[in-house]
């Protein structure tokens, strides 16, 4: 084994972020009578979620003020009331949970790899969201520990947020750890700015246009057995 410990993203990484997120927002629509909400409006949400959540990441937001603006700004453009995000948003954390759809059979894998190195989910989603798709994917079991932004105070890709978890995970040498994502400017950069290894998931082949250093990059999580 190349590794001691193995640091994962959970959305987008062992679990597809995407099929939840549709998933909870057409179900919300619903919810409040907001119409029938297409799959054409969820991309246009997504692409909202994206730039804010690349804002939080360069500290231009607080979060809580950036989960509900994301909404206010869909809201505003497909023309719905947006007095309803902050309700809507409360709610969404829960939802986020409801649909669980692994990648590339991950539980499998972290199943498979767990005693034999060390591994602990480092997420920047909510503790809400994060907890509830833990428990309801059984990967909660899984791993040596949890590290969640809201709890440490810090969002990947800062160094704090990685000094809180070596802080609480203890000692490893920085070739030793690997984090595993599909986010260049969360995972993969804030590997680099820990100091420790990066293996970006990019299962769409992607081009890096951040000038992030990726060390180990994966079409299939499976594959990561052969950098193991």
């Amino acid at each position: 084994m190349n590794f001691d410990v193995l640091l994962w993203d959970i959305d987008g990484t062992l679990l597809d972020f995407l099929a939840a997120e549709k998933a909870a927002i057409k179900s919300l629509f619903a919810h409040f009578g907001l119409g029938e909400c297409s799959d054409e409006m969820v991309e246009r949400y997504s692409a909202i979620n994206k730039r804010c959540w690349e804002a939080l990441e360069r500290g231009e937001i607080e979060k809580s003020a950036m989960l509900v603006r994301r909404f206010e700004e869909f809201f505003a453009s497909e023309g719905i009331d947006t007095t309803v995000a902050r309700e809507f948003n409360d709610l969404y954390q829960v939802r986020l949970g409801d649909t669980v759809v692994f990648c590339d059979n991950s539980y499998e894998l972290v199943s498979g790899l767990r005693g034999r190195v060390r591994q602990y989910a480092v997420s920047n989603g909510t503790i809400v969201a994060q907890e509830r798709k833990l428990r309801r994917s059984g990967l909660d079991k899984l791993f040596d520990g949890v590290f969640l932004s809201e709890q440490l105070g810090w969002e990947k890709p800062a160094r704090e947020f990685f000094d809180a978890v070596f802080a609480g995970i203890g000692p490893v040498e920085s070739d030793r750890c690997l984090i595993i994502g599909d986010s260049l400017t969360s995972d993969i950069a804030g590997g680099e700015n820990a100091g420790i290894k990066t293996c970006w998931y990019n299962p769409h082949a992607l081009p890096n246009r951040t000038g992030a250093r990726v060390d180990f990059e994966l079409r299939n999580l499976q594959d990561l057995l052969e950098i193991l």
